[in-house]
């Protein structure tokens, strides 16, 4: 299981992100509509707070490095998705007042729902590829694994969201359910005790 662990964290953080990316735009239509500003503002966010989060991971996979680290990273980013369940409505109508400019109004809302999940989902690829790299001559191997895993797991969030699960569930009902699998993901990782070697 623990070489097992980090290819299913970072599939299904791929899955999660995507998943919460396209419920972004679902969330914000309400308030800001669904123009060109508001996806722009969505991507742009996620694109950043993921390129920040890569650089975060790579340098905590430094530091003692293990199975449970990375649970609690997956554990983090599913964690911070809560309170947009339960504030995110106020937060986005509270923006939407307070800058009423659609382009920075929609930045800013996608910013404080979603910066912070995004980030930490970013830090997984990268520490899972420290995991699983013992030596350099099968380093670029594992790395392309781990990211095609991951990659993959981003393309089926995206089909899965926008193509079924809109279509059957509730948005809030789809983020409880990706915060769940997580936390069932997350857990059992957090329990893995082994440590890889510096």
């Amino acid at each position: 299981m623990y070489v097992v662990f980090p290819y299913l964290v970072a599939g299904w953080s791929g899955f999660f992100v995507m998943a919460v990316e396209l419920l972004g735009g679902r969330l914000m239509a309400p308030t800001f509509g669904s123009s060109i500003y508001v996806w722009g503002a969505i991507i742009t966010v996620f694109m950043l707070a993921l390129s920040l989060g890569y650089l975060a991971g790579g340098r905590w996979s430094l530091v003692r490095p293990s199975v449970a680290r990375l649970g609690a990273i997956l554990l983090v980013a599913a964690a911070s998705v809560t309170p947009i369940l339960a504030f995110g409505a106020d937060a986005l109508d509270t923006i939407a007042l307070a800058v009423p400019d659609p382009r920075y109004g929609s930045l800013l809302a996608a910013s404080a729902l979603f910066f912070v999940p995004t980030f930490f989902s970013g830090m997984i690829s990268p520490y899972a590829v420290r995991l699983l790299v013992r030596d350099r001559a099968t380093s670029g191997r594992h790395a392309g694994q781990l990211y095609f895993v991951s990659t993959f797991g981003s393309a089926a969030g995206t089909l899965a969201t926008s193509f079924y699960l809109v279509l059957i569930l509730e948005v809030n009902h789809i983020l409880l359910a990706l915060v769940a699998v997580s936390f069932a993901i997350g857990i059992p990782a957090c329990l893995t005790r082994r440590q890889v070697d510096e």
